[in-house]
């Protein structure tokens, strides 16, 4: 996961960590540990952020050509 884009998809939509845990479902520690790079995201974590932003999940890794 590329977490700089990440964090460019959620700022991009006004969204602090805290709203983006809520509209995923996940806890506020693992989106903060998943963009900061502390801990990688498991592919349900992946589909659960980038569904949350509106996005498919291969937009938010690394290599993708559209980004």
């Amino acid at each position: 996961m590329d977490t700089e884009r990440l964090r460019r998809f959620r700022r991009e939509r006004a969204l602090s960590q805290r709203d983006l845990a809520r509209a995923s479902g996940l806890g506020l520690d693992t989106v903060n540990k998943v963009e900061t790079g502390v801990r990688d995201a498991l592919p349900m974590t992946l589909r659960k952020l980038a569904d949350a932003l509106g996005v498919e999940p291969h937009e938010l890794m690394k290599g993708d050509a559209n980004g």
